[in-house]
């Protein structure tokens, strides 16, 4: 792994922390000390741990059954690699955080939707064997044996920029809405990268004031694939409220389950964090209707 990863991501982060700061957008967050240590350890561990473990196994098994690949494509030309890692990794990372969405896979998901605020914080917040089986991963470990070292850098760089901006407590978008002379640009932007509008909308709290949309728009650099794969709801709109209405209803689950499930489970009633524990739906439980987990 490029140590300058680290070091342009430190970069990204400062400007963005800088513009909550700055906005005062931070007073909002209303997390508590639960949320604290899961959004840290969960960046340690994603940045420290777990990308490089993945980058290094990648490497070593290239090495042992194809040591006449590595760098093999290192010549090919940047857009074709970019394009590659488009599919490779955000076009996966698309279908898996789709697929996370499913009972299966959600007490590996459940966690970042379970922060009552957005922000940059908490991007990076999930389960640890989310981040671990996350296939995109892997195949960028895969392309940077190959040669995408460089363009990889590149590509990174540009993804974080847009998943932060997405997650950022300032809306960027709102602002530009509202001028006439760029709704013909926006209208190209919304389409293309995840704004705050749309991922804001998949992480709200229901579906049912038409804004929210949490069963869809998973884009993570590319929305696009949502318009392709019929998930995009696009309003222009925030929801009033993000997080989880089981949370609000029967209490926040504590970090350990929602960051080592299922090494470690929930001791809530009504909680996906255990075996056989169910996604609360508000269609079928009105609100301040419990569930059976």
């Amino acid at each position: 792994m490029n140590p300058m990863q680290n070091i342009i991501l430190a970069g990204i982060i400062i400007v963005y922390a800088l513009i909550e700061i700055a906005s005062k957008s931070y007073k909002g967050y209303q997390a508590t000390k639960d949320d604290s240590k899961l959004e840290l350890f969960m960046f340690i561990s994603l940045l420290a741990i777990l990308q490089p473990l993945i980058f290094a196994i990648t490497g070593k098994l290239g090495n042992l059954w194809f040591p006449e690949m590595k760098g093999a494509l290192a010549n090919w030309p940047a857009w074709a690699m970019f394009a590659i890692l488009l599919v490779g990794d955000d076009l996966t990372q698309y279908w898996w955080h789709r697929l996370s969405h499913s009972p299966l896979l959600w007490p590996l998901h459940r966690a970042h939707h379970s922060a009552h605020y957005m922000s940059i914080r908490m991007t990076y917040r999930n389960n640890f064997f989310y981040y671990a089986m996350m296939p995109g991963l892997w195949i960028s470990g895969i392309a940077i044996y190959l040669g995408f070292a460089n363009v990889y850098l590149v590509y990174i760089v540009i993804k974080l920029t847009v998943i932060m901006g997405a997650h950022c407590a300032l809306p960027w978008d709102r602002p530009l809405y509202k001028i006439p002379a760029l709704r013909p640009l926006m209208w190209v932007v919304e389409r293309t990268i995840s704004t705050p509008a749309t991922h804001w909308a998949h992480h709200a709290m229901t579906n049912a004031d038409g804004i929210g949309h949490y069963k869809g728009n998973f884009g993570n650099l590319l929305f696009v694939w949502d318009l392709i794969f019929g998930s995009a709801h696009i309003t222009r709109q925030y929801p009033a409220k993000v997080g989880l209405r089981d949370d609000e209803l029967f209490g926040k689950e504590p970090w350990k389950a929602e960051m080592f499930y299922p090494l470690a489970h929930s001791a809530r009633e009504h909680s996906a964090l255990v075996p056989g524990g169910t996604i609360y739906d508000e269609s079928r439980n009105p609100v301040g209707t419990p569930t059976t987990a």
